[in-house]
């Protein structure tokens, strides 16, 4: 994986309608920003009931986006990383239309997990209690064949999402048929999604038990067979990241965005100096992604009857999503917990720059914090270009998360990148990119609760980062022809104020 910062998109709704707008966008306007696209569910299709992660077909690209020599020809200029939906898929699908019809004669039969292929001796009430719930309910679905035989199916998200038994040769076959499919097309790295709940077994929470980890272990060395890297998405406590990151390429650091959040509310860097001693380093930094804001990531241990504590009290992380909502003007309330039919209990729906108040110096100063931390930085298309909480698309979908995939027609980010904020973050991006300290050595320097300060060197090259939380002031410093110099910022003019408050 290049040691520069990646886009996340999905291919409609950046710039047009389909692959090639989007290659034109990447090579014109966005030319040198980005070292790798993560190309949110392209498949077939792209309008599910989950936005793409309810594959009907895993195989094909959706016809409306093109088609794989439009993956392959994008692969030609930038690395590519697609989605492994591995827990689930639609219950459109001719595989379990099959099985509908069919029942247990169909030659889909075992691909499908139900509930007696779990509890084979039968579900106690204690069993039940025991499994993790990401969302209000059990994770079952009863449904009445065609033969009127009744079968309660395993639906970890929503009725739609039929989960997979990843441990029946017929599961087996059918993700390293997406890994084939993957490798042959040009991409090079893949998300695991919803991989947590993949594996369940009987007497445990069925959420990232041992056996989960060794079903990872086996897939991601499929993968790199195949010459693919891994990315493992978890939104869990944060112990867990830091267990699953030793034995995997790659993991998010989704503790990052709301501790950013958190430092900034209090003007205390404790606990993001806390997580950079000891955080997993072979990490994609994000601050925004298709999914909400996670709380769960830093909050206590929800499944550790002892309580173990999170990476921040949890009264003030309670404070903390009211002051998101609160700068928000009250929009993202209408898209988190019960409202607007979301059902993910463990994530504020919010742009982050709306979750800083569209405060353009706050928001490039978050920014900043996410290049400078240790790892591979992707951003979200959305917050490419400093956007607002989408509430007409969320009055009209009805789904929390919508508030954060907004669809941006060509003349909507021709505006958006003209913008000083959004200017000042290609250049942030750029220097991230191309100063040569990158590749170096990270130092976390002393300063006191209320100062962060974060620096590269390799050799004589050196880029630092200095912010001030008590003003919100910050400073970025990189060597030009050997000399240590600040960043010219358009928006953030008093940015290089906080030389005087570090003592430089």
């Amino acid at each position: 994986m290049k040691n520069k910062v990646q886009l996340i998109t999905y291919v409609d709704r950046l710039g047009g309608g389909n692959t090639h707008d989007l290659q034109n966008l990447l090579q014109g306007p966005l030319a040198g920003l980005f070292g790798a696209v993560h190309l949110l569910p392209f498949f077939y299709p792209i309008d599910g009931s989950d936005a793409g992660f309810d594959p009907i077909d895993h195989l094909q690209v959706d016809p409306r986006l093109g088609d794989w020599s439009d993956i392959q020809m994008l692969s030609q200029t930038l690395d590519i990383m697609g989605d492994v939906i591995v827990n689930h898929m639609s219950s459109e699908s001719p595989q379990f239309k099959d099985f509908q019809k069919h029942g247990s004669q169909s030659d889909y039969a075992g691909l499908f997990l139900t509930l007696n292929s779990v509890f084979s001796q039968g579900a106690t009430e204690s069993d039940l209690a025991a499994i993790y719930r990401p969302r209000p309910g059990m994770p079952f679905t009863l449904t009445t064949l065609a033969s009127g035989e009744r079968r309660i199916l395993w639906t970890t998200f929503t009725p739609q999402q039929i989960d997979i038994d990843v441990g029946h040769p017929l599961g087996q076959s059918y993700l390293q048929r997406i890994l084939d499919t993957y490798a042959h097309n040009g991409v090079g790295m893949v998300r695991l999604d919803a991989i947590g709940y993949a594996v369940k077994k009987p007497g445990t929470s069925c959420f990232m038990i041992p056996e989960t980890f060794e079903f990872i272990d086996e897939f991601s060395q499929q993968a790199k067979q195949r010459g693919i890297e891994v990315l493992v998405e978890i939104h869990a406590y944060y112990q867990t990241q830091i267990h699953i990151a030793r034995r995997v390429d790659w993991v998010y650091d989704f503790a990052l965005p709301p501790l950013v959040l958190h430092a900034i509310a209090f003007q205390t860097a404790r606990h993001l100096k806390h997580w950079l001693a000891i955080r997993p380093t072979n990490a994609l930094t994000v601050l925004d992604t298709h999914d909400g804001i996670g709380v769960i990531d830093i909050g206590a241990d929800a499944s550790d009857r002892e309580g173990r504590p999170g990476l921040v009290p949890d009264h003030e992380l309670d404070r903390l999503v009211e002051i998101i909502h609160e700068r928000s003007a009250g929009t993202s309330r209408l898209a988190t917990g019960a409202a607007a039919s979301n059902l993910d209990l463990y994530q504020v729906n919010c742009t982050f720059y709306d979750a800083l108040g569209g405060d353009d110096a706050q928001y490039l100063m978050a920014r900043a914090i996410q290049f400078f931390f240790p790892g591979i930085p992707q951003v979200y298309y959305v917050g490419l270009l400093a956007g607002r909480n989408d509430v007409e698309l969320l009055t009209r979908s009805k789904v929390g998360r919508d508030i954060n995939r907004h669809y941006y027609a060509p003349d909507e980010v021709i505006a958006a990148l003209d913008r000083a904020v959004v200017a000042d973050l290609c250049e942030l991006i750029r220097l991230r990119n191309s100063h040569p300290a990158f590749e170096g050595t990270f130092e976390l320097l002393k300063s006191d609760d209320t100062v962060l300060h974060l620096r590269w060197t390799a050799g004589d090259e050196v880029a630092q980062l200095q912010v001030s939380l008590s003003s919100s002031e910050f400073v970025v410093l990189r060597t030009v022809a050997g000399v240590l110099q600040p960043l010219t910022l358009r928006c953030s003019e008093n940015s290089v104020g906080v030389q005087n408050v570090v003592g430089y």
